[in-house]
Order: structure tokens, then C-alpha cells, then sequence
């Protein structure tokens, strides 16, 4: 006979909660499952590489999850999501960049680093030459169709800043792509 009796619903806690919590748990999957390819799908177009965006899309539905309770109630939670995301892009680049720079100091004078081989067509090869702030907003305005002011309340910036990047993006993307096809309007 067992020594002590398991109280359910649990002290503290009432038939209503555990309800909610369902009903939080059952919009949160169907948020991640009408989300998650599309979250995936821009992120492609900021980063590049199919595997980085969901790895990031993963950490920041992961982060969404945790904070289900505050980003359920916003009026576009995938934007938290992407905005999450983003971020966690900026820092894995600022990371590699001094995890680069590093191993560069320490492989000075010895042998050659080799380089990248990178197979992806042009406007891709392009487009990661550009730092992520520049690639962020022109994968959002013309591959994903928003406006400066969609672009703006997503990323957190003043329009001012989005007009700035589009236009300091399109030049360096020209330059990048040559005078035939850097032709962006």
C-alpha cells in the first residue's frame, strides 16, 4: 500500500489552468505547423544555406515555445519569430566572422587557407556577400513583397534606416552583380 496519495488536479492548481495550458499548447502547435515552412523559406533568403535557416527557425520556435504565453498574444507572432531568428543570424555571423579572423592570426605564415567553393547562383552569391542588415531588408522587400513600413515594425527600425539599407543594398548589389543584372527596381 503506498505511503502517500497523489492529489489531482495538483495543490495549487485548478481544472481551469490545466484547460488553458491545453488550449495554449494546441495553438501553439498549430501556430508552429502553419508557420514553420514559411518562417524557414525567408530565412533561406537572408542566409543562403537551407540548413542555417532551419536551424535558426528551429531555436527561435524553440524560444516562441517558451515564451508562448506573451508571443501568442501579439498581434504577428511569426514576426517575433522571424525577428528572433534574425537576430540569432547576426550573432552566429558576428561569431564565425571573429572565429575566422582568429584562425587566420593563428594559420598566418603557414599554409594557405583554401578557398570556399560556392555553387549557387548568382543573386544568391551576391546577396551573401552583403552584410546580414542590407540582406535582411532586400530579401524582405523584393523576394517576400513587404513594404518599407512591413519591413520596419518587423525588424524593429526607423523606415528611414530600411530606405537607407534598400538603397545602400541595390548599389552594392549592382556592383556585385555587374551592370546587366544588378538592374533592381
Amino acid at each position: 500500500m503506498p505511503t502517500h496519495m497523489i492529489e489531482w488536479p495538483p495543490s495549487g492548481r485548478v481544472e481551469g489552468e490545466r484547460t488553458t495550458r491545453m488550449d495554449d499548447e494546441q495553438g501553439y502547435v498549430a501556430f508552429y505547423t502553419q508557420s514553420y515552412r514559411r518562417i524557414v523559406s525567408e530565412l533561406f533568403l537572408v542566409t543562403g544555406q537551407l540548413w542555417e535557416a532551419e536551424e535558426l527557425a528551429q531555436e527561435a520556435f524553440l524560444r516562441a515555445a517558451d515564451h508562448w504565453d506573451t508571443v501568442r498574444r501579439y498581434d504577428l507572432p511569426d514576426a517575433w519569430v522571424r525577428r528572433v531568428a534574425l537576430n540569432l543570424a547576426s550573432t552566429a555571423r558576428r561569431r564565425a566572422r571573429r572565429g575566422a579572423v582568429a584562425l587566420l592570426r593563428l594559420q598566418a605564415g603557414q599554409s594557405e587557407v583554401p578557398g570556399i567553393d560556392v555553387n549557387r547562383i548568382e543573386i544568391v552569391r551576391a546577396l551573401r556577400q552583403l552584410p546580414l542588415g542590407y540582406r535582411s531588408v532586400l530579401a524582405l522587400h523584393y523576394l517576400l513583397e513587404r513594404s518599407v513600413l512591413e519591413i520596419a515594425d518587423e525588424l524593429g527600425l526607423p523606415e528611414s534606416t530600411v530606405k537607407t539599407r534598400l538603397v545602400r543594398g541595390r548599389r552594392r548589389l549592382a556592383q556585385l552583380l555587374g551592370p546587366e543584372e544588378g538592374n533592381l527596381r
